[in-house]
């Protein structure tokens, strides 16, 4: 079975470069993030929040609107995309601007980590919330982090300068900040918790 994957513009730091949207079955836009699709006169398929930052609603495109406030605009674009059967998510615009909505958009991402894989990207890397292993390719002499949410036990990693056997990390006592990757492939493993990896650009 083929993996849906979507493109999600958040209202946060508006990227310098999209990715080739073409990529994505479905590209959507919350709330205010349309703003900036309009200004570059990008389409998207899906404009969904409770539009309380948007200039401009749409008529050529799926709208719908999210008036819950239980929710934030996030969380209920996320349950739209896992209804329709989306299993990847691709995050712009989720950092930057406001800090409390960035960690908001963290605390999300891991509500729904066993539901939906979601990788944020800005301008300066990528993070994402693994499960219990992962190799990260292309990344020789890149910085790559290893935060626990707010704990991880059983780390072990192949690849950095500073390697991690068998390890715990909490945040607040100890993380893993700043490492570097001196292969071209990274092996990242734990055993239990949650383990936020942020990796640079360059």
């Amino acid at each position: 079975m083929k993996t849906k994957k979507a493109f999600i513009l958040l209202n946060g730091s508006e990227p310098s470069n999209f990715p080739n949207l073409s990529n994505y079955d479905i590209v959507c836009a919350i709330d205010g993030a349309y703003n900036h699709f309009e200004k570059n006169n990008i389409v998207p398929d899906l404009v969904t929040g409770d539009f309380d930052s948007i200039n401009t609603i749409p008529t050529t495109v799926e709208v719908i609107k999210t008036p819950n406030q239980e929710f934030t605009d996030f969380e209920k674009a996320l349950q739209i995309l896992k209804h329709r059967g989306f299993s990847h998510v691709d995050v712009y615009g989720g950092s930057g601007k406001e800090h409390d909505h960035f960690l908001g958009n963290i605390s999300t991402a891991l509500q729904w980590k066993m539901g939906l894989t979601i990788s944020f990207f800005d301008d300066y890397g990528k993070y994402l919330f693994i499960e219990e292993s992962i190799v990260i390719n292309n990344v020789k002499g890149k910085n790559i982090s290893l935060i626990p949410f707010p704990t991880a036990n059983g780390i072990v990693t192949k690849g950095l300068k500073f390697p991690l056997q068998n390890e715990t990390l909490s945040f607040g006592e100890r993380i893993g900040t700043r490492n570097t990757a001196t292969e071209k492939s990274v092996f990242i493993a734990f055993d239990s918790g949650d383990l936020l990896v942020y990796i640079s650009h360059n």
